[in-house]
């Protein structure tokens, strides 16, 4: 199932919606939302695959909300407004739905994303596969097999990426964004645009930073205010 949320200050636009939502059977409605408040709300608890988000909203404009998330859901946006519709697309939005919204408009703009989230549906698949404890990455002119507990941070330096290990480091030639899709979420995450810390490794979190111990030493890493609360969310999900 596709998980939906609608957000939209107009009553009257969220019903429109509900009722055609409630004709795709692919689609499951997880929340109506007011204001972006709500959604942000929402989207922290749920697992959100689309979100129908409406751009004239009080207080904060769908598009400016949608600038704030980190990771946004697939984004339909819905508004009486045209002159939007250029902002829109550079933020990435899939369709632009203009109010009065026709039933048909709006089951062309739901077969796209059907089709964009069915496209990228192996990726996720694949990532629930069982996972490995290594992985192969090239160095100097050889690939070097690097065990996921001996990692503990990886930082990004342009176009290299060095590995700290406990008793040495790798530098390896890609992103760090490359990297990061090959390792397992459960047991690494993204506090920085140019870091990555294995949780295991986490000794404290001090003010805006990361504590692991490198070599004995006590290292600390910042944590990036886009990645704070994430980080934040995990160490309170499992603390005693």
């Amino acid at each position: 199932m596709i998980k939906v949320i609608i957000v939209d200050d107009e009553p009257l636009a969220l019903d429109v919606l509900e009722t055609y939502i409630e004709k795709i059977p692919e689609f499951q409605l997880v929340k109506k939302c007011s204001n972006a408040v709500e959604a942000n709300i929402a989207l922290k608890e749920h697992d959100i695959d689309l979100m129908f988000l409406d751009i004239q909203m009080p207080q904060l404009t769908g598009i400016d909300f949608l600038k704030t998330l980190t990771h946004p859901p697939l984004v339909i946006f819905t508004t009486a407004y045209p002159n939007y519709a250029i902002e829109g697309f550079e933020l990435n939005a899939l369709d632009y739905l203009l109010k009065p919204i026709s039933l048909d408009r709006f089951l062309k703009a739901t077969n796209k994303a059907i089709e964009r989230l069915n496209a990228t549906a192996p990726q996720q698949a694949s990532k629930e596969m069982p996972e490995t404890d290594y992985m192969f990455v090239k160095a100097d002119k050889k690939l070097v097999k690097i065990n996921y507990e001996d990692i503990v941070y990886i930082e990004g330096l342009k176009d290299y990426v060095i590995i700290k290990l406990e008793q040495e480091r790798v530098i390896t030639l890609q992103t760090m964004k490359s990297l990061e899709e090959k390792l397992p979420p459960s047991k690494f995450k993204r506090i920085h645009r140019s870091f990555i810390v294995n949780i295991k490794k986490i000794s404290a979190i001090v003010g805006n930073m990361v504590e692991v111990k490198e070599k004995n030493q006590a290292k600390h890493l910042p944590i990036g205010k886009n990645y704070r609360d994430e980080l934040l969310d995990m160490i309170n999900q499992n603390r005693l």
